[in-house]
């Protein structure tokens, strides 16, 4: 059985995604982020960075989503392309430009666009641009092919579709004008029942809805609250 930490926050739900289209056995565990459960000591133990998603499996500790996904994928024999060396060459390059790109920039513009104590217009707008040129790339790949790698779905499509479900409330509901090839691919991983079922999966807890003082002191440890 794996132990799956998680919230429903983009880089969780592609976890979920996978360990949902594997079938594998596991106990989603919740970490509320804003309540700081991310940063008591047995969590540490399994991710010393305090970040969700991680699991265990059978004793094995493994952090960071990407890692997770192509952990899991080389467990099962599960979403990967055929294995030549140009599809081996595109996974990893895909899933680190997600990894390092794509999911960094879309937190930082969503922190200072809709949870930054002060307006910083500079970061708003560099991380606005940020977002939009990595997902004009991603439109662009998808703009002669069906999926990410290799002609079949694999984890860099559900490593996308985590954040590519964020698009309208990082960028705006108009931005889907800009990146249909991404929204043709999103639309088809929400409608499978994996993914339906990885978003419900949060709804079986109560996480903290409120971004108050407190959560903000939580989860921005460089912040504290005016006097």
């Amino acid at each position: 059985m794996i132990a799956f930490y998680f919230n429903g926050a983009p880089n969780p739900a592609k976890v979920a995604l996978m360990l949902e289209e594997t079938g594998l056995a596991y106990d989603a565990i919740p970490i509320d982020t804003r309540k700081g459960q991310q940063f008591e000591a047995g969590f540490l133990k399994v991710n010393p960075n305090g970040k969700v998603p991680a699991i265990v499996d059978d004793g094995v500790p493994v952090f960071d989503s990407n890692a997770i996904l192509l952990y899991l994928a080389e467990k099962t024999g599960q979403f990967l392309p055929e294995n030549t060396p140009l599809n081996r060459a595109e996974l990893l390059s895909w899933l680190m430009f997600i990894g390092t790109g794509v999911g960094p920039f879309s937190g930082q513009a969503v922190h200072f666009k809709h949870y930054a104590p002060e307006k910083v217009p500079y970061a708003h707008d560099r991380y606005q641009f940020e977002v939009r040129r990595h997902y004009a790339i991603l439109n662009e790949h998808l703009a002669s092919r069906s999926f990410m790698v290799g002609g079949s779905y694999t984890i860099v499509d559900m490593d996308l579709w985590g954040w590519a479900r964020m698009v309208p409330f990082i960028l705006g509901d108009e931005a889907w004008l800009e990146f249909p090839n991404v929204k043709r691919l999103l639309d088809w991983v929400s409608a499978r029942p994996a993914a339906v079922r990885a978003l419900a999966l949060k709804d079986q807890f109560t996480f903290k809805a409120e971004m108050d003082d407190e959560a903000r002191a939580i989860m921005f440890r460089h912040w504290r609250p005016k006097p």
